[in-house]
């Protein structure tokens, strides 16, 4: 289904399970699509109403030509609208990288909204590590050539890369062709706006210590950029647990999804 939230884009949505059972959204990250959980739809669809969506300008969802129409706060506000189009209940809400940033400002925002929540290789602020001038020459690149030019950039630079990954990307038949048409579903506008907002937000660390949601941090042990900001995270919110997948990078769920579903369905199983 689609759901067409207030300013009239519209996001393609996939649910799947029981309509009474506790509501499972499943936020994907910057360059991501709604597809990054269909492995693993199916298993937890069996206790969970499971939703997955692309945000705009990813995958099949609207892709509005106007930078304005981009920013974290309007995901947050476009993943709240489809967990209530979709009548989700005790919602439990993950976010993965971007998509947890995108979570981290919902639960925030609206902390009656939701039961539990998932930060999945996220940061509470602007990643560490990662350049802002060079985010800023790649959304010039961006508007004026074209994400391919991006991508040649991007790849160069691999800066959320990991030997798990290059694994994945190797062992795993049609992972890389996934790979690629994610890229080509991007919207350029999307990516040079929200690229640029992703490493210039403010911290929220602070601000998290006052969620009194149980939670699961969860990062793969490859992932260099969002460990140190896993942690922090999990010492920070007052219920939470720290989970760091094995043999895994930026994506366990791919990596490690073995582990990476064990982890998550144990706490998943906490809350019932």
């Amino acid at each position: 289904m689609r759901v067409t939230v207030d300013d009239g884009v519209a996001l393609e949505t996939v649910m799947a399970g029981p309509t009474d059972a506790p509501g499972l959204l499943l936020v994907h990250g910057f360059g991501g699509a709604k597809e990054d959980f269909a492995d693993h739809v199916d298993a937890l669809a069996l206790e969970h109403r499971v939703v997955i969506f692309d945000h705009r300008g990813h995958g099949a969802s609207d892709k509005p030509a106007h930078p304005a129409a981009y920013s974290l706060d309007r995901l947050a506000a476009d993943a709240l609208a489809v967990a209530r189009a979709a009548g989700l209940h005790d919602l439990r809400l993950l976010g993965h990288s971007m998509g947890g940033m995108v979570v981290r400002r919902l639960a925030l925002a609206h902390p009656d909204e939701l039961h539990a929540l998932v930060l999945m290789d996220t940061s509470p602020g602007a990643p560490p590590g990662i350049d802002p001038e060079l985010v800023t020459v790649g959304a010039r690149v961006a508007r004026t050539e074209g994400l391919a030019a991006v991508r040649v950039l991007s790849d160069g630079l691999d800066l959320l890369g990991s030997a798990a990954y290059q694994r994945v990307l190797a062992e795993r038949p049609g992972f890389a062709e996934y790979v690629e048409r994610k890229w080509a579903s991007l919207s350029p506008v999307m990516w040079a706006t929200l690229a640029r907002e992703i490493v210039g937000q403010a911290d929220q660390l602070a601000a998290l210590s006052n969620l009194p949601h149980a939670t699961l941090v969860m990062v793969g042990e490859e992932d260099a950029t969002f460990v140190a900001p896993s942690r922090a995270m999990a010492e920070a919110l007052p219920d939470a647990r720290l989970v760091v997948i094995p043999d895994a990078g930026h994506s366990p769920q791919f990596e490690n999804p073995a582990v990476w579903r064990e982890a998550l369905r144990a706490f998943l199983d906490r809350l019932r």
